[in-house]
């Protein structure tokens, strides 16, 4: 928002400079984007008047004058303006003169001579002093400018214009009344309000036959509305030029005294005003919403449909204007329109807001009310626009029709601040005299109660809700320059939380095992959802407000986010994909049951190998257990880890398992179910999920550190005939327990099925390591051990021992 330094400096004016002012706005929370001059730099121009005017000898469109400049002696300058006569005043650039130029070097002006005729200076127009070019000609100063002056001083060119941006929950700053207010309670100075006579009568709905009754129909949406008439107003008067240089200098264009009466207002007060042509209103003004498919041609000549959800102003013929964001065509102030309808109203934020984007306009008004706009304004505004008029133009105000429901303002609920607060937030000690004398001034009631400061925020301030905004403003006003820098008391916590690091460390095993991580939404496709769908995982929370349609429910497993990212390689000629992902999967109908579950997921695709490799073979569960046993410490004792078939319904049957950790499940892996894979167009896919939380457990472990025993391992083999049904599981667990604390390791090295095995069972073939760590095992000891362990498997699970 652009604002004239001189203009707050009416309002306000301490004795700083522009840039002690522009800093101070700034360490306030009001950025200073750019400071400027009203004209860029020049010098040697004065008032000057033009006391004879004569045709030049040798040029018909040249004029010979003479003019006073306040000096013993006239000049005589040449000039070719064609609106050049005796008796008027303008700008004249002296001999010597610098005017502003493009190349930046300026323009000097120097004696010279003109188809033979000396000229011995140059009268300006407004672009020669860097103002905008409203006539073809010189600028025509008041009679009254004072001969000699310089023109800077004068016009007020050297006033700096502020462009300040204004974040969006200080609404209130969009007028030079709140940027004055934030002034005046910085350098701790009264305001000057100007004098606003309110002592107009009021009606409450049209009881003067020349203002319309109001009624209002959408009466959340505009809970305040005020109309007042002007009638034979005179439009032969322009508008002051103190006027026109205000807006012109807020970045506004003067249009006709009307219009720029409401823009003047908008720019003091911050109340936006609209003026209807009185002639044009056709019975009631009316203030609802708008019908569907109803249209209104804007003042900047748009038509519009409206969908029904929009705020109008409306006659009896239909909609006058889009409430809070522009005025209609057909009530449009002309520069012949002598009687006026003004509204000055407050609209709710919400019934505003997105509107006017909806159809491609951004206006002054909506900018405001879609910030919030004081609603205690709306009076005072309307009284100073009213008060503007009549006294330039003579017009004769009629009464006010107000149409009010205050149950439906804003409620500016008390907040309580409590005083050690403000310490513990912003780290000293503030008086709290100094508290309410900060708070009073921007406008807060504040009562002072034991410990508490209850402060009750102003109408113009929708941004106060809670302490800390309270405590916000407190430190912005006592100064951040004023808080000293110090550094801070940390209690510093020898806990370290490893979890980052541990999970960190399961992600480079799996990189080193050849997969890539992914990382995406935890929303994925209802669809996928259904296809992965088993009452082991629980239900779904379905979103209230999804970002797309294949984003619509929480992820219940995190396969639902890796298997698209499959998809998406094998569709672009990857046949080979590994991917990994860490992350939340969410079970639960609700907000209140959800459960969320830190988690790890694989998904493989693909041969075991690249392309490339030599005998190359297609990935299998036991090559998956594998990259998953990658992510348990080396030393963990096999013994604590089982695996179960898997009843997952989108796994296959005989190629998943469920993973369990000292008897806890952690979680499954296995290949997808060929009916699932094949609805998802994919091959055969392995995929696997665990529970982060006893993984790192796991890995927090501290490991016992043994000698190494210093007498000899001793290794028996023993294969033995079993039915094809029990599982390795099984027999191992049975093998440990007979075995005792002697059987140091064993594993599995060879599986035979075929003619000379019995059909349902297979031979299988178990090395086991025997030692004592107090003595040298006997071979007695040996073959001991392993009857017994012989024993157990033949009564336990009907085994036979081969013989060869």
């Amino acid at each position: 928002m652009k604002i004239s330094e001189q203009w707050l400096r009416q309002w306000v004016n301490p004795n700083n400079t522009s840039e002690q002012l522009a800093e101070q706005l700034t360490m306030a929370g009001l950025e200073i984007d750019d400071r400027y001059a009203v004209a860029r730099a020049f010098s040697g121009v004065v008032v000057g008047e033009v006391v004879s005017v004569e045709q030049h000898p040798d040029a018909d469109k040249l004029r010979v004058t003479q003019v006073n400049i306040g000096e013993a002696e006239l000049l005589q300058i040449v000039c070719g303006a064609p609106n050049v006569t005796v008796g008027m005043k303008a700008p004249v650039a002296t001999v010597g003169a610098v005017l502003p130029s493009d190349d930046k070097k300026g323009f000097k002006i120097k004696n010279g001579n003109l188809r033979g005729v000396d000229s011995n200076g140059m009268l300006c127009g407004a672009s020669e002093i860097d103002l905008t070019d409203s006539i073809d000609g010189l600028l025509e100063l008041p009679a009254d400018a004072p001969i000699g002056t310089d023109i800077r001083e004068y016009l007020g060119l050297d006033n700096q214009i502020l462009d300040i941006s204004i974040t969006p929950n200080r609404g209130d700053c969009f007028s030079v009344r709140g940027i004055a207010r934030e002034i005046s309670v910085i350098n701790d100075l009264p305001m000057q309000l100007p004098e606003i006579p309110t002592n107009v009568v009021v009606t409450d709905n049209g009881a003067d036959t020349a203002t319309p009754a109001v009624t209002v129909s959408a009466i959340e949406a505009c809970p305040r509305y005020l109309l007042q008439s002007i009638s034979s107003i005179d439009r032969s008067i322009d508008t002051p030029k103190w006027m026109q240089d205000a807006l012109v200098q807020s970045g506004l264009r003067s249009h006709n005294f009307l219009v720029d009466v409401t823009n003047y207002v908008l720019m003091e007060l911050g109340q936006p005003l609209h003026a209807f042509d009185a002639d044009t209103i056709v019975g009631d003004i009316v203030v609802r919403l708008a019908h569907p498919a109803e249209t209104i041609t804007l003042l900047n000549e748009q038509t519009i449909t409206l969908t029904g959800d929009e705020l109008v102003i409306a006659d009896d013929k239909g909609a006058l204007a889009l409430a809070g964001i522009m005025g209609g065509q057909r009530s449009s102030v002309t520069d012949s329109t002598t009687n006026i309808i003004v509204e000055s109203a407050f609209f709710g934020q919400l019934a505003i807001a997105a509107r006017a984007r909806r159809f491609g306009l951004h206006t002054d008004a909506s900018q405001r009310f879609e910030r919030g706009v004081d609603f205690e304004l709306p009076a005072l505004a309307l009284a100073r626009a009213v008060d503007l008029i009549t006294s330039v133009t003579g017009g004769q105000a009629g009464f006010i029709v107000k149409a009010e429901n205050t149950e439906h303002l804003p409620a500016r609920a008390p907040i309580t601040l409590p005083i050690a607060k403000v310490r513990d937030v912003i780290g000293i000690e503030i008086e709290p005299a100094v508290m309410v004398r900060i708070l009073t001034q921007l406008g807060f009631e504040v009562e002072q109660q034991a410990d508490s400061l209850i402060c009750k925020p102003p109408s113009y301030r929708f941004d106060m809700s809670i302490k800390e905004d309270l405590i916000e403003e407190i430190a912005r006003i006592y100064g951040y320059d004023n808080i000293p820098s110090v550094l801070p008391h940390l209690q510093v916590s020898m806990d370290y939380d490893d979890t980052a690091d541990l999970t960190h460390e399961m992600k480079l095993a799996l990189v080193d095992n050849g997969y890539m991580e992914a990382i995406s939404f935890s929303f994925s496709d209802a669809k996928i959802e259904a296809l992965l769908d088993d009452e082991a995982l629980g239900e779904v929370l379905a979103l209230a407000n999804p970002i797309s349609s294949d984003l619509a429910v929480m992820r219940r497993t995190l396969l639902s986010s890796l298997l698209p990212c499959v998809q998406y390689n094998l569709n672009r000629q990857q046949p080979r994909v590994r991917f990994f992902e860490t992350g939340l999967s969410f079970v639960g109908q609700s907000i209140s049951d959800l459960v969320q579950t830190p988690s790890i997921a694989l998904v493989a695709v693909g041969d075991i190998w690249d392309e490339q490799a030599y005998q190359n073979r297609a990935l299998d569960f036991y090559d998956l257990k594998h990259d998953i046993e990658q992510l348990l410490p080396a030393q963990i004792d096999s013994m604590r880890i089982r695996y179960e078939r898997s009843e997952l319904a989108f796994l296959h049957p005989g190629q998943s398992a469920k993973l369990y950790i000292d008897d806890a499940y952690v979680g499954w892996l296995g290949q997808l179910h060929p009916n699932t894979a094949k609805q998802l167009d994919l091959p055969a896919t392995w995929v696997a999920q665990l529970s982060l939380a006893p993984l790192l457990t796991l890995a927090r472990e501290q490991q016992a550190i043994t000698t190494p025993s210093k007498f000899p391992q001793v290794r028996r083999d023993i294969a033995i005939l079993i039915d094809s049904e029990i599982s390795l599981q099984a027999l191992e667990s049975t093998i440990r327990a007979a075995a005792g604390e002697l059987l140091t390791d064993l594993w599995l090295f060879d599986v035979y099925q075929g003619d000379k095995v019995p059909a349902g069972q297979r031979s299988l073939a178990f090395a086991l390591i025997w030692q004592d760590r107090s003595q040298t095992l006997s071979d007695e000891a040996v073959k001991t051990a392993t009857d017994k362990v012989v024993q157990a498997l033949t009564e336990q699970h009907a085994a036979k021992l081969r013989d060869s």
